[in-house]
């Protein structure tokens, strides 16, 4: 990276800052007229020079030369103004400097503006890229958060400074120099007075900030290293509460807030004092201003009109040259800010930019041998991982690596997925360097998979597909006004040094996974998760999701064909009675009360607490008298549960199935009981006969067992639906979807829409029942590819946590599989599934991977060699050497390695 920040400005905007600097010297001239044309106004017109008698007249706008070797030259004579008139004229031209002066401010500004946007859009890309072809090694270092709040919030000032990097000095120093050298025309002393102050304050503020500066950059280092505590606190959470480590974890953070607090106590103290300092010696000026000129006024060595024009033109001295001031600080500051961006970002071993360089053409297949010659590998304390180490693995050959945890074997898949790079020897393909072939290669060509995963914020089918996006082969078609404003993002984009890449296009390899578009995608994603055993699991999310009706409109258009074929296998099976369905006219003893009434589901933002207080439900209630009621059968509920549940420890088991109260809710129902016994719904508060009603809300009788619902009270509650719906108003009817047997219901998920009911709570082991039941009948109705699909839209979360380790796991290898390589190496990719899960994907993968014509390379480090007789050869490493290397049967008849860790 370039060293200095100057030199980094200009060699990337030297073109328009010569454009600004010359629109700056333009602008000198206005400015300058404007500080003249005050004391033309006083001295002439107001004070009447020229105009001694009343008839008197002068020209305006004359324009005249007096030129050497010619003469005068008269162009244009002018107007004959009397003192009324001239008066007038002068105020206009001078409305109209004004009026130009902010135009020529305006511009420069605006700029200036897009100028630094430009060079801050230009330097964090420059950044992102360097940390995109950092040296694996780098990234052990450095802590993911410093390096994002570098690249987002510390190179900020430096994009506003690129704006005012040479034009700020240009324009202010020409507006303080102007002002100056006006008021030395009007009157030498004065303008010596002024020269001097502004020479103390060029002297002293600067060193003063000096101080400042050293604050600024401890401030930033700190607020750097809290950032990446933070990161590291958050990452680290689950070990923290282990070890009970929080107070250690809140110490540590309050540490370094007081070490912050000090520093930016300091840095207030000293800006506040140098600004006192300015601005006492901007105050002296015009006081000697006031006194030695007026004094200088009344001698008369100095008109009226010459003493306001010189205090009107030090009004625009001191502010330019404050400016002036502070952009040196500017400078200053942001140029120790971009040493230490270089510091950080300037590493030895990044990564040749060829190597990233886009590709769109199809990239051909490696049909050359993958060649270790005398490798070492050593990690980065310089510890041997492997000694020198050569073998060759055929394009078509499968390889399984067998060795205790630290043996060699993973190191030396590491070195042939680009992980852990040589400290000696090669790793080549055709007589390439691995670390030479450009990623348009590696990434497509080579597939390395590991325990560890990373998942980036979306839903399973990005992640899942995120393998074959390589480059943007199909362009994004746009008309007419956006078509328009993605020519100008893209020339903005090539102004600012970033590439033109459409984000919007297609940048799925199809070809890459055997498919011929997105129609036929899902075709072959189906058997890569089959493979990996993850179907099952996007099957469930799926039926737990929320489906999006304008996406997935087949299956929806099909529900209720879907309900009718679950019902008839239900009673085929003569499971009928586990699901009790919705229906219209009768009351669902398997759904609560509140569901019941409202027969329904709600959209957001409607939840039970606004619906509650909306005031056509609270007529409702009150006007079928089912208010009291529910009101009655809450404090029952509420009497029968702290009388029960009392006496129970917070933990115990009972209280999972006490849905609408916790343990923690016993005491403040038990002294709301005594609070309220003999007390009707009428004399009760609001609050209370919400908390109250709420109870009975979530009850259901076959599950909570008080006997409190009766078939009247049914009926009732049925019959306040049935008013309910009748004369609905808009704003419910559009919060609430209501059940409906005919059609889909969007606000609820998949699994409730087949159901369309509840299932039976006197039946065990109901869910995982009705879970195969629906799959089997989605297969029949050729819509088990549809589920899998609205599976694929859930979101995973932030490195996708909502996973758990062993659904990354399986998605990771997946995600590998997908690509279809020519060489495929696993390093351990399965550690979190036990040995039958892992003996079961590896012969899935196996078998998948070399069928249909197919037969690309595989090395799989394994966790043990049960199922190592898949394999072509087999590679046995102990103490980062390869101790034994055969076939299956060779190796297993002698007594070597391989023999004792197969026994």
């Amino acid at each position: 990276m370039e060293k200095g920040l100057t030199r980094y400005i200009w060699s990337n905007t030297y073109k328009q800052q010569i454009w600004i600097l010359l629109i700056v010297a333009a602008s000198m001239v206005p400015y300058f007229l404007s500080f003249d044309l005050p004391k033309r106004i006083v001295n002439g017109p107001i004070q009447g020079e020229g105009f001694e008698t009343a008839e008197a007249t002068q020209r305006f706008f004359a324009i005249a030369f007096n030129l050497p070797f010619i003469g005068p030259i008269d162009l244009f004579s002018g107007f004959e103004l009397n003192r009324v008139e001239m008066l007038m004229a002068l105020s206009t031209v001078f409305l109209g400097l004004v009026v130009l002066n902010g135009l020529f401010k305006f511009y420069i500004n605006t700029y200036k503006g897009r100028l630094g946007e430009r060079m801050l859009r230009r330097i964090r890309f420059e950044l992102v890229d360097r940390v995109l072809r950092f040296p694996p090694v780098q990234f052990k270092r450095v802590k993911s958060a410093e390096i994002a709040t570098m690249i987002k919030d510390e190179v900020e000032p430096l994009g506003g400074f690129t704006g005012d990097a040479f034009v700020q000095p240009a324009l202010l120093g020409g507006q303080a120099l102007t002002a100056l050298v006006f008021i030395v025309i009007q009157n030498f002393w004065l303008g010596m007075i002024a020269a001097s102050i502004v020479c103390v304050q060029a002297v002293i503020i600067p060193r003063m900030r000096r101080r400042l500066l050293e604050l600024g950059r401890e401030r930033q280092l700190t607020a750097r290293q809290l950032s990446g505590r933070v990161s590291e606190i958050v990452d680290g959470i689950h070990t923290i509460h282990g070890h009970d480590t929080t107070n250690l974890e809140r110490a540590d953070i309050a540490s370094r807030l007081g070490i912050i607090f000090q520093i930016r106590y300091d840095l207030y103290q000293w800006k506040f004092m140098v600004k006192f300092i300015n601005n006492f010696l901007a105050q002296v000026t015009p006081f000697l201003f006031y006194a030695i000129g007026g004094y200088l006024a009344l001698q008369g060595r100095l008109d009226i009109g010459q003493l306001v024009a010189v205090i009107a033109a030090y009004k625009d001295l001191p502010g330019p040259l404050k400016e002036l001031i502070d952009w040196d600080q500017a400078r200053q500051d942001v140029q120790i800010k971009y040493a230490q961006v270089v510091e950080q970002f300037d590493v030895e071993g990044l990564v040749a930019p060829h190597v990233h360089s886009v590709v769109t053409d199809p990239v051909p297949r490696l049909s050359e041998a993958l060649v270790i010659t005398n490798l070492v590998l050593s990690d980065d304390s310089g510890a041997r991982l492997l000694h020198r180490t050569s073998l060759d693995v055929q394009p078509d050959e499968t390889v399984a690596i067998l060795g205790q945890n630290g043996s060699g074997g993973e190191a030396l898949a590491e070195a042939l997925g680009r992980i852990l790079w040589p400290e000696a020897g090669r790793i080549t393909i055709g007589g390439k360097d691995l670390l030479d072939i450009p990623e348009s290669v590696t990434g497509r060509r080579i597939s390395f998979v590991a325990s560890d995963t990373y998942f980036f914020s979306g839903s399973l089918r990005d992640n899942l597909l995120y393998g074959l996006k390589h480059a943007p082969l199909t362009q994004a078609q746009y008309q007419g006004e956006d078509q328009r404003k993605f020519k100008r993002k893209l020339l903005e984009a090539l102004r600012s040094g970033n590439p033109a890449l459409d984000l919007n296009s297609d940048w799925i390899d199809y070809g890459s996974a055997g498919a011929s578009g997105p129609d036929d995608l899902l075709k072959v994603i189906r058997p890569v998760l089959d493979a990996v055993t993850i179907s099952q699991d996007i099957f469930d999310l799926a039926l737990r999701s929320q489906v999006d009706t304008d996406a997935h409109q087949t299956l929806t258009d099909r529900i209720v064909e879907v309900r009718q074929a679950l019902r008839r296998r239900l009673s085929e099976e003569d499971l009928g009675h586990i699901v009790a369905p919705f229906e219209a006219d009768a009351y669902n003893r398997q759904a609560t009360v509140g569901e019941n009434l409202l027969f329904g589901t709600m959209k957001k933002p409607m939840n039970p607490q606004i619906l509650a207080t909306h005031p056509y439900f609270r007529r409702i209630i009150s006007e079928t008298g089912l208010g009291a009621h529910l009101y009655e059968m809450g404090l029952e509920i509420a009497e029968n549960a702290v009388e029960l549940f009392r006496d129970l420890p917070p933990d115990h088991p009972f209280f999972q199935q006490l849905t609408f109260m916790s343990a923690d809710d016993i005491p403040a129902y038990e002294n709301l009981l005594q609070k309220l016994q003999g007390t009707t719904i009428d004399k009760a508060s609001a609050s209370e006969r919400s908390a109250i009603i709420r109870l009975s809300f979530s009850y259901i009788e076959p599950r909570h067992r008080f006997g409190l619902l009766t078939q009247k009270l049914m009926d009732e509650i049925v019959e306040a639906r049935r008013q309910f719906y009748a004369n609905i108003p808009a704003d419910l009817s559009a919060a609430i979807e209501r059940h409906d047997a005919q059609r889909f219901t969007a606000s609820t998920s998949l699994m409730d829409n087949v159901l369309f009911g509840r299932l039976s709570l006197q039946e065990v082991d109901t869910t995982e029942r009705i879970r195969a039941i629906t799959r089997s009948v989605f297969a029949e109705l050729g819509l088990e590819d549809h589920v899998l699909s609205i599976g694929l839209d859930f979101e995973v979360g932030s490195q996708g946590r909502r996973l758990t380790n062993v659904q990354r796991q399986k998605l990771n290898l997946a995600r590998a599989l997908l690509k279809r390589s020519d060489y495929f190496i696993f390093n351990r990719p399965l550690s979190a599934l036990d040995q039958r899960a892992q003996d079961l994907i590896v012969t899935h993968v196996m078998q998948d991977l070399h069928k249909d014509g197919q037969r690309p390379a595989i090395i799989w480090v394994l966790p043990n060699a049960h199922v190592s007789e898949l394999f072509d050869r087999i590679l046995v490493f102990d103490n980062g050497n390869l101790v034994e290397s055969g076939r299956f049967e060779e190796l297993a008849t002698t007594n070597g390695m391989f023999k004792q860790l197969l026994s």
